[in-house]
């Protein structure tokens, strides 16, 4: 066993790590993968020495080492031996290996968020059309870089330590109110790190298991994810043109989810009738209303009607945003203005899920808002983003008219693409994916009725020229 043992060490001693790093190393594995047993004894430090032929100090160093760690037990006049708690039974696997076990005993919202399938992996750099996605080489990135910089040597010297910056809160109150119409004291603005974070929070504030909630459908993925996750009742609700069709009769929600500035995914806008309604629903069923503001900065076609939030006097409506679409995705920060009833409890379930954006971040965001930066950024970016709309738009219908309609959006960052004939668009969404051209496959997120299928497709990463080469690339994968 002792010249099996020495024989299979194999040192490099012209290597980037040192011998004792490297025999430690080796060693250890030995031991852990039972080459080793429990009990082996070593040979003396000076018989390892010689047939490896290294110092006697490097066989020193590393039985020192190996008993620190617990691997050997070392005595006066005696060999060190291999402890045994660091032993396995012989069908056991070396350390690194993939372990077979049974499946971990998840809480009930662990596996709601594994079967929900939410968020999407994006790990790589998007191609187009992936929607949700800004052109980041119109941002205005040197001057944002000033603001880092300036809020990173600032914000040690601030004796105001809150966890919602209040130059960020009163800026995104003053921006919103003009520009969204929403209606809030600063105080009930609420920034996080990103939108998800806010639905997440009202979900665990407002919906206990097995509460109903309405969503939208097709609808918005994440939203449904984080209601799914504290194990409520889901129940989609059809669209027409004018947006959510109410439905009296059926047994009333405890939430209501809305996309109404442009529906997700269809793009469509909730009439100022229907928002009149849906608000005496919720007031008179006693539910609450999430609202999203799903790129409410990009609206093409006349004015902006009021927020839901700002229509409100009832105050049943929590209003959420996000930078991350309006700026650029590093930029992730979201907001939600909450309810005045509910602003401390919000602020303990913010405190305790530890759901706080940096610092140096928000104060960053409101110099680039009250300096006029952000604005300035917006009404470019929609200029462009307007003209990218109508180019997508256009090249579908002249490369693939017999297979794609489009149904084109008021505004946003994206659109969808219904396809005209009997192919999935799961399916389409793979080929599509293998020719290197990102899509979303429409009807998935279809919750209730029968489902149509389409494509979801972002248009305003990308300027006219990429786009048009895309549309003939996805022609050739799917035409």
């Amino acid at each position: 066993m002792a010249d099996t043992f020495v024989n299979v060490i194999r040192l490099n001693k012209n290597g980037p790590t040192s011998l004792v790093q490297q025999l430690t190393a080796q060693m250890r594995k030995m031991i852990v993968s039972r080459q080793l047993p429990e009990g082996f004894a070593l040979p003396s430090s000076r018989q390892l020495a010689n047939a490896l032929q290294i110092s006697r100090n490097t066989v020193t160093a590393t039985i020192d080492q190996l008993t620190a760690e617990g691997f050997l037990v070392t005595s006066q006049g005696r060999r060190p031996t291999v402890a045994a708690a660091f032993t396995r039974p012989k069908s056991s696997r070396a350390i690194g290996s993939r372990q077979h076990s049974r499946p971990a005993n998840l809480s009930l919202w662990a596996s709601h968020i594994c079967a929900d399938g939410w968020p999407p992996q994006n790990e790589k750099r998007p191609l187009p059309f992936r929607p949700g996605v800004s052109d980041e080489r119109l941002f205005p990135h040197d001057i944002w870089a000033r603001c880092l910089r300036r809020a990173s040597r600032a914000q040690s010297a601030l004796s105001d330590r809150a966890l919602n910056h209040p130059p960020l809160r009163t800026a995104l109150r003053n921006h919103l109110a003009t520009h969204r119409g929403t209606r809030s004291d600063a105080e009930r603005i609420f920034v996080v790190p990103t939108a998800q974070t806010g639905f997440a929070l009202i979900a665990k504030l407002i919906v206990n298991p097995g509460d109903l909630c309405w969503v939208e459908s097709p609808g918005y993925g994440g939203a449904i994810a984080a209601l799914n996750a504290t194990g409520a009742k889901i129940k989609g609700i059809p669209l027409d043109r004018q947006g959510l069709v109410l439905a009296p009769r059926q047994p009333a929600p405890k939430l209501i989810f809305t996309t109404p500035a442009h529906q997700n995914p269809t793009g469509r806008l909730m009439s100022i009738g229907r928002r009149l309604d849906l608000i005496r629903f919720a007031a008179a069923n006693d539910a609450w209303i999430i609202e999203d503001d799903y790129d409410g900065e990009y609206h093409y076609e006349g004015n902006p009607i009021p927020s839901l939030q700002g229509l409100d006097e009832n105050n049943r409506t929590f209003y959420v945003g996000t930078f991350s679409k309006s700026t650029c995705a590093d930029i992730r920060l979201g907001y939600v203005i909450v309810p005045p009833t509910l602003v401390d409890v919000f602020g303990k379930a913010q405190r305790h899920f530890g759901a706080l954006a940096p610092r140096y971040m928000q104060i960053a965001l409101a110099e680039f808002m009250r300096d006029g930066h952000y604005l300035a950024h917006v009404r470019r970016t929609r200029r462009i983003y307007h003209a990218r709309r109508d180019c997508l738009a256009d090249a579908v219908e002249r490369h693939l008219p017999e297979l794609l309609s489009v149904e084109i959006p008021a505004g946003g960052m994206q659109l969808v693409a219904w396809i005209n004939s009997a192919a999935d668009d799961t399916a389409t969404s793979i080929c599509l994916q293998n020719a290197g051209i990102t899509t979303r496959a429409i009807s998935p997120m279809f919750s209730c009725g029968a489902r149509r299928d389409g494509l979801f497709l972002g248009f305003a990463g990308w300027n006219e020229r990429e786009i048009e080469k895309t549309v003939r690339k996805m022609a050739n994968a799917i035409g």
